[in-house]
């Protein structure tokens, strides 16, 4: 298995981790600067408190991840920012989240180039991607402008509503993105008995969450479960798998040990494809120091 470590890619023009310190991040999101709680951060700021002073929000934390905005200017309902050719919505959440994440940048292009690659080889053929835990669904719009054919599940209707806007923000159809409101692991049970297939499948679950009807998701005690259940969606040869994580208690080596013993052996030969696990970083600027965000775990041939 390839151990790796990915920083965040350089093609976002108008996003830039300002400074990290005393557990919080500093961010530019377009042009607005964003102060947010990071537990993760215990060593000291690097730039002077004047730099920090000019944050147009700063996050203030009530309840584990929940709380409020601090604004310091009136500030726009939301706003866009770009990768590459695609558009995200920046929304000030009252869980401390915009609804963009830089880092996972850097599985946009491996997924771009995968998928690129198919097309190349079989310009006819329209590959089937399921995204579960989609969230504010960057992933599902860089899949559908490649001109995949894309499933998009979420438990929560805000959450799609806000990929949709993104979806649209980016040039895409209406059409371009088949979206779902359920609860995950009941959505894959059902194509299972219909008997559904999928190229592909990307996976963000959280450590906890609940569904659309109050269902209890727990990732330790569910998520090996979630991919045998995904190892008998996937087609035989399969294009990728990718999995990323947050806030979980296992390590990125484990996850990927968990996509081989599941994924691979249920599904494809080893021998054909390869295995990589790791954390995805974002750059400091100016300075040398990189932020861990997450891990991540992906097959690909």
């Amino acid at each position: 298995m390839n151990q790796s470590i990915i920083k965040k890619q350089i093609a976002w023009d108008d996003y830039e981790l300002i400074d990290t310190g005393d557990g919080s991040r500093l961010e530019r999101f377009g042009n607005i600067i964003l102060e947010r709680p990071y537990p993760e951060i215990t060593w000291s700021k690097s730039q002077p408190q004047e730099i920090w002073d000019k944050a147009d929000a700063i996050f203030i934390r009530t309840k584990g991840d929940k709380g409020y905005w601090k604004t310091n200017k009136p500030l726009p309902e939301s706003w866009k920012m770009t990768w590459q050719d695609l558009v995200s919505t920046v929304h000030l959440s009252p869980f401390k989240h915009t609804g963009v994440f830089p880092e996972q940048s850097a599985n946009w292009s491996w997924i771009k180039n995968i998928l690129a690659e198919q097309k190349k080889q079989n310009p006819e053929y329209q590959p089937h991607i399921l995204n579960l835990f989609a969230y504010t669904g960057m992933a599902s719009v860089v899949c559908a402008k490649m001109g995949a054919k894309i499933t998009h599940v979420d438990s929560s209707r805000s959450s799609i509503g806000w990929a949709k806007q993104n979806q649209l923000a980016s040039g895409l159809d209406e059409r371009s993105i088949r979206w779902i409101l359920d609860d995950v692991v009941k959505f894959v049970k059902r194509e299972i008995k219909r008997g559904v297939k999928y190229d592909g499948i990307i996976m963000d679950p959280p450590a906890y969450g609940h569904g659309t009807n109050g269902e209890i998701w727990n990732f330790k005690s569910l998520f090996p479960q979630l991919l045998e259940l995904c190892s008998q969606i996937l087609v035989e040869n399969p294009l990728f798998v990718l999995v990323n994580a947050y806030a979980v208690s296992i390590s990125a080596d484990r996850l990927g040990e968990m996509l081989e013993d599941i994924i691979i052996s249920n599904v494809i030969a080893k021998s054909d494809y390869k295995i990589e696990s790791g954390e995805l970083f974002l750059e400091q600027a100016n300075s040398d120091r990189l932020l861990s965000t997450g891990m991540f775990a992906r097959i690909s041939k």
